[in-house]
């Protein structure tokens, strides 16, 4: 006696990855999710790869982990895929102190950041 297996969280068409330990602020991984949103997988790839932004290195390994999921367990075709979801989120802020003079000591938050990207076959037309 198991327990059922739970319902897909995504569409029959779709592929789903998710970070869910990034490090740096979700503001500044929402730059970079933006860039990719709505665009074929082959350019977002490449915009990832090409950008200035410290942030797209982990976005491009959460995408490279969509891509395969797409290919290895839902049998889509990795050429027709977009980027249908980029959506980031908070996750855990690690709480750290830093001294400071007349015995005094200031609070440093490094918060870590949740990114969720969804990749959905679209038919050619």
């Amino acid at each position: 006696m198991s327990k059922p297996a739970s319902p897909r969280k995504v569409g029959d068409k779709e592929a789903l990855s998710v970070g869910t330990q990034i490090r740096g602020s979700a503001q500044k991984l929402n730059l970079v999710a933006a860039l990719i949103r709505g665009k074929k997988v082959g350019d977002a790839m490449n915009i990832l790869a090409f950008s200035t932004k410290a942030m797209a290195v982990d976005a491009r390994k959460i995408l490279a982990s969509a891509i395969a999921n797409a290919e290895n367990n839902h049998n889509l075709d990795v050429d027709s895929l977009v980027v249908a979801e980029a959506s980031v989120g908070k996750s855990i802020t690690m709480k750290r102190f830093a001294t400071r003079g007349r015995g005094k000591s200031t609070r440093i938050l490094k918060p870590f950041s949740r990114l969720r990207i969804v990749v959905r076959e679209q038919e050619e037309a």
